[in-house]
């Protein structure tokens, strides 16, 4: 039997490799050889804290983290012909039932059946090679690296969060967070063509960085009065569109006074309280609009097409990138370093 290496939590903040027996393609599957894995904030909250909300990591079992992944097909299954050895394809990580009522209007990330990489009990990608269904691998042009498909993960949901905020051009945008998903989001609502686009967060550097990808205008809510620079930013009147990406109970709760009436707030951060003080009267009084994000749906095609044609560059979201011998050393820099790393990139091969 062909083995290969993966990496594997066994208990907190522990990351061990062994040898795996090496996968084969089936009917409808392929095998990928893995280049890079991008590590994710549930990915840090499962390694340190062994639980993201109701999914908890069995601690007494060795565990594979990993769901933001692209690389090469090296084999292809019976029957499966949209894909060739040598293609270079990025994984979406969700695969769903096909056959309930979410995946057959179109809502399939609303599917209660999916199996979703990392996300207990499936087993992540952490690994040389996988074996996965051909319908949930996307090619890859020519102008696009692997490396960059590895971001198409964390783009799809800022991508789906300007969808379900209907941003339109033009319209003010203000962001609440500075990691991963709130410039991801903060890319696609520039792509969309929002006009002025502030964000917020406590963090100097993530905001320098939000300021060179894009933004106008950029706030530390921990030395600034948000509230008033807001309204500074909007001659008074709020953001016409507000994203939370956060997960921060303060910040869910500050979005109904930094929205503009009849504007639309999107949350798209996971608090990790699940119950939070909402002043529902700010609504009501703005007639407000709220959407919420469950990671995204029919947005990978366009998300790579968006990144090949120049309109995202995701390239500057990758701050640190370790190989996959240092995968210890890479989640402990993703836990422990909040000021700097903003994407931490696992290299494989």
């Amino acid at each position: 039997m062909e083995m290969m290496k993966g990496a594997f939590m066994r208990g907190l903040d522990n990351m061990i490799i062994k040898e795996i027996p090496k996968p084969t393609a089936h009917r409808g599957t392929v095998v990928v050889s893995l280049e890079y894995v991008g590590i994710c904030g549930s990915d840090v909250h499962y390694f340190h804290n062994g639980r993201v909300g109701n999914y908890i990591v069995d601690t007494t079992q060795d565990y594979m983290l990993g769901h933001e992944t692209a690389g090469t097909v090296t084999e292809v299954g019976e029957g499966v012909t949209n894909l060739k050895v040598g293609d270079r394809v990025c994984l979406e990580p969700g695969v769903t039932d096909g056959t309930c009522e979410f995946c057959k209007s179109g809502r399939y990330n609303l599917c209660p059946d999916v199996q979703f990489l990392a996300t207990p009990p499936v087993p992540g990608c952490n690994e040389e090679f996988i074996e996965f269904p051909a319908d949930y691998c996307f090619k890859l042009p020519d102008n696009v690296s692997t490396k960059e498909g590895a971001l198409i993960e964390p783009l799809s949901v800022g991508f789906h969060a300007a969808n379900q905020g209907d941003v339109q051009v033009g319209e003010s945008v203000l962001i609440l967070g500075a990691g991963t998903i709130g410039m991801t989001a903060m890319l696609s609502c520039k792509a969309h063509g929002a006009g002025q686009i502030i964000v917020a967060d406590l963090i100097d550097s993530k905001l320098s960085m939000a300021k060179e990808m894009g933004a106008d205008v950029v706030i530390n809510s921990g030395k600034e009065d948000i509230f008033e620079a807001v309204k500074k930013a909007t001659n008074g009147q709020g953001a016409e569109k507000v994203f939370e990406t956060a997960g921060s109970a303060v910040t869910i709760a500050q979005t109904p006074f930094l929205v503009k009436r009849g504007g639309t707030i999107t949350l798209v951060g996971i608090s990790v309280k699940p119950e939070i003080t909402f002043n529902f009267a700010q609504v009501m009084d703005k007639e407000l609009t709220i959407k919420s994000v469950f990671r995204y749906r029919n947005i990978y095609p366009r998300a790579i097409a968006a990144v090949a044609k120049g309109a995202i560059n995701v390239k500057p979201l990758v701050t640190h990138e370790f190989d996959f011998d240092h995968i210890q050393d890479a989640y402990m820099e993703a836990l422990n370093n909040k000021t700097d790393a903003l994407k931490v990139m696992i290299k494989i091969k």
